[in-house]
């Protein structure tokens, strides 16, 4: 700290001769300011160990408004207005869908492309625990799909692989299929299995991934031919980024009776994925055709409804 007050008092000297000016300057008359006084202040760990209080969205509550907040009203009153300027509009399903027919036949688009369903699903459970993204294969009421999908089926069962190809599995064995599906010599659409051959499958797991046989997919059981019914003309969907589910339920072309059984088919099997008692399963459902827009739609109206309580 000396050697830094001395090169202090030299640089001064030094620029007060340039000027042409009386030097009369002592050490006594220099401020020397420590080094330390520029420091940052050390924060106690009490200090760091405070948590961040993060600030809670406000909810609006727009009952029994004239107007949604942030909007002009609640409905438009002409055919044509931004959209961005109204809420939202919320259809039934039985709406939506003869929507897409009145968009299909307005923009002579092909009459027979394919009808999706978008969904956003609530994924939370008690205690920060989520439902496990799964896979699913359900029977529709009315398939849009008429080819039928090749089903192979492992059993070591003689008598058993003979139901399994009399109802139309397309091969049936045991642990000699295994190395001609790791050379992809083999493949199906669905791989199902008998509960006993199970554990001899395991070398199967990464090659088959989310095919491979298991007992929440229906997939593992004994009753080969209802087995081979579900998934010889089943129809398979899974939930993809953690949350989202998007897959085709029908054609436009099919009576919009059946595109709505189709639906409520759809919509009961995801649902039945997670307790009841967690509340709604789906947080967002959208339905579109291949070259219309999005048409949200209500799903709960596409649930079965409890009948009424008849007193006597």
């Amino acid at each position: 700290m000396a050697s830094c007050a001395v090169t202090l008092v030299k640089g001064c000297h030094q620029q007060l001769l340039r000027a042409g000016g009386s030097v009369y300057l002592s050490v006594s008359q220099v401020t020397v300011r420590s080094l330390s006084a520029f420091q940052p202040v050390k924060k106690s760990k009490k200090q760091e160990a405070e948590p961040k209080v993060k600030k809670e969205k406000k909810v609006i509550d727009d009952t029994d408004r004239h107007k949604p907040y942030g909007k002009v009203a609640w409905a438009p009153v002409d055919d044509v207005y931004v959209s961005r300027h109204y809420p939202r509009t919320i259809y039934g399903p039985q709406e939506a869908i003869n929507i897409l027919k009145k968009f299909q036949i307005l923009d002579f688009t092909p009459h027979d492309q394919p009808v999706y369903v978008n969904l956003k699903l609530d994924m939370a459970l008690e205690k920060k625990k989520k439902v496990d993204s799964f896979v699913s294969v359900l029977h529709l009421p009315h398939p849009f799909n008429t080819d039928v999908n090749k089903v192979l089926v492992f059993t070591e069962d003689a008598n058993q692989a003979k139901v399994a190809l009399e109802n139309g599995a397309t091969l049936a064995g045991g642990v000699e299929l295994i190395q001609p599906i790791l050379d992809d010599e083999i493949s199906a659409d669905f791989y199902i299995s008998v509960p006993d051959i199970l554990p001899k499958l395991v070398l199967l797991k990464n090659k088959l991934r989310k095919k491979f046989p298991k007992s929440k997919r229906g997939s593992v059981g004994i009753n080969l031919p209802r087995m081979l019914e579900v998934f010889k003309t089943g129809h398979e969907y899974m939930v993809e980024n953690e949350c989202y589910v998007q897959t085709q339920i029908a054609t436009l072309n099919m009576p919009s009776e059946q595109i709505f059984a189709n639906l409520q088919m759809f919509v009961v099997d995801v649902c039945s994925h997670k307790p009841v008692k967690m509340g709604p399963f789906i947080e967002r459902a959208i339905i579109t055709s291949q070259t219309s827009e999005a048409l949200w739609f209500k799903s709960q109206e596409a649930l079965p409804q409890p009948e009424p309580i008849k007193w006597i």
